[in-house]
């Protein structure tokens, strides 16, 4: 029986290591939004910048989803799992953009490794997934490295808990995304995966309006720097259309857990991006931590790929 419980006709659609490949792109990209995050986060208030970001995707997905489904309402139970689903995403995104004003890309690019054990927890909770005593092993040793980046490899910083603010908020965020996929892979009921990404960023721009209606009016709009305004664009259309589409298509194949493992990869591809960039390589001490957690997506995806060949 596949992982995912969803009907076999998936797999003669797309072979596996096509899915694979489709979850290393959406990885590059996401990775990508670390790095663009820090650098536009301070242009506008974090919640007015999702906005923008959410409203330009929806404004680019519109004209296909109408040319090919029409434009109807969904019905009221299906529209409320967009809205959970949208509510996971969109909060992780605002403490992201806040974090990033007292955090740097990398912490939180490896924070964000925290995501597939606690999305593996919850998908053992509420879809009854089975994790297998590999795949834990491979999410613990993760966890473990994350930790060695955030506290520098320094067992006095873990026990003092030196952490800063943007550390712990964007933390706080993770535990919203890690309900993500599992949310996806409950709610989806078989439609179109460009329906379903395009109703999650209508709600999701639904709570944004919520969360910035009182900051709209303060907003300075002419003095907006260019690149904040490049920068939203990119997040608006790779980041979020892009990412959200590949990653709903992929949870269907691999499960909740082996899609959010994929994250074990962005602390060594914002660590590329930041040196063809120019930035330089962080601190020798956190590079064993780095190489932690990308070797735990290489053995949690073999773990998985022969817990499944047993199902």
């Amino acid at each position: 029986m596949p992982e995912t419980g969803k009907p076999n006709y998936l797999n003669t659609r797309l072979p596996l290591w096509g899915v694979h490949c489709l979850m290393l792109l959406a990885s590059i990209i996401v990775s990508s939004s670390f790095t663009v995050g820090e650098a536009i986060t301070h242009g506008l208030e974090p919640s007015v910048l999702l906005l923008v970001r959410y409203v330009v995707a929806v404004v680019c997905l519109a004209p296909i989803v109408v040319s090919n489904h029409g434009f109807s309402l969904p019905p009221v139970a299906r529209l409320g799992g967009y809205s959970l689903i949208s509510a996971s995403t969109v909060g992780f995104f605002w403490c992201m953009f806040e974090a990033l004003r007292y955090t740097n890309a990398l912490n939180t690019s490896v924070i964000f490794t925290l995501v597939p054990g606690i999305s593996g927890i919850y998908s053992a909770i509420f879809l009854k997934e089975r994790l297998g005593r590999g795949r834990l092993w491979a999410l613990f040793f993760g966890m473990l490295g994350a930790l060695w980046v955030i506290f520098r490899g320094d067992i006095k910083r873990l026990l003092g808990l030196e952490v800063n603010y943007g550390d712990l908020l964007f933390l706080a965020g993770c535990f919203m995304m890690a309900a993500y996929t599992p949310l996806v892979k409950r709610m989806h009921q078989q439609e179109s995966m460009v329906l379903m990404t395009f109703w999650v960023l209508v709600t999701g721009t639904f709570w944004l309006l919520l969360l910035s209606f009182s900051s709209l009016g303060a907003v300075d709009w002419q003095g907006v720097e260019t690149k904040v305004w490049v920068g939203i664009v990119y997040l608006a259309v790779f980041s979020t259309i892009i990412t959200f589409y590949l990653t709903h298509i992929s949870t269907l194949y691999l499960g909740p857990t082996r899609v959010m493992a994929y994250s074990y990869f962005y602390p060594a591809f914002v660590l590329i991006i930041n040196w063809g960039l120019g930035k330089g390589l962080p601190p020798a001490v956190i590079l064993p931590g780095v190489a932690i957690v990308t070797l735990a997506t290489v053995v949690l995806q073999q773990e998985s790929g022969r817990v499944k060949s047993k199902m």
